[in-house]
């Protein structure tokens, strides 16, 4: 298991239950004094230095803060922006082994960002955060419902969707393959659905009906 988690869950505790567990975590840090003037301490300005441009530097440091019962790796971000004169620190601690370098750390943590853009569009495409009752029970299944259609609706754009619109959120699949203009027609004992002709993304929409189609179970 890896534990990605920002500055809120920053707590021994923590570090000390994923230790115990033998779990990875990598969690952001909240920049202090010490930490600071570590990062400080890295900083070369010399002048050669091509201040329109933009700086960014990583480091590893062995560091304990007093609540701490050991020290930990604790990786630094460093950054100035092109026409600045400070450098901007960012911390996270790690227990990840020093063979991932500084660089995949971050690169780890920030697809935490990635996970939350999923969360995100569960909650406003699928309500999953409706979580109004007062029974415990009820919520839980609303949320696994919520969640049940947000993974039909993953596998669908994986297997059926064109390319370039697999990327498309929920609202996007509604408005252009549902929300689509139509008439119910009766004949007889069929009933048929006529679709607008002038409908922007019938192309796709039929491609991916005749993929959803030739699905095989």
């Amino acid at each position: 298991i890896l534990v990605r988690a920002d500055s809120g869950f920053a707590a021994p505790e923590l570090y000390d239950l994923c230790e115990e567990k033998e779990h990875q975590y990598v969690i952001r840090l909240k920049r202090n004094a010490r930490l600071h003037k570590f990062a400080e301490q890295f900083v070369q300005v010399g002048d050669e230095t091509e201040w329109s441009q933009k700086e960014e530097h990583f480091y590893s440091i062995r560091y304990q803060a007093g609540t701490w019962k050991h020290d930990r790796r604790v990786c630094i971000r460093s950054v100035r922006e092109a026409n600045e004169l400070i450098f901007h620190h960012e911390f996270i601690i790690t227990n990840l082994s020093d063979v991932v370098s500084t660089e995949q750390v971050y690169q780890t943590y920030w697809k935490r960002g990635t996970m939350e853009n999923f969360i995100k569009e569960a909650k406003n495409g699928l309500f999953f955060d409706k979580t109004d009752s007062s029974h415990f029970l009820e919520n839980a299944v609303r949320m696994m419902v919520s969640v049940l259609s947000y993974n039909i609706n993953n596998f669908i754009r994986t297997l059926a969707f064109p390319e370039k619109a697999k990327g498309l959120q929920i609202q996007s699949i509604r408005l252009r393959f549902f929300k689509i203009a139509g008439k119910l027609i009766h004949s007889g004992r069929r009933m048929m659905l006529k679709l607008s002709t002038h409908h922007v993304y019938q192309d796709e929409f039929f491609h991916i009906l005749r993929q959803i189609q030739s699905l095989s179970w």
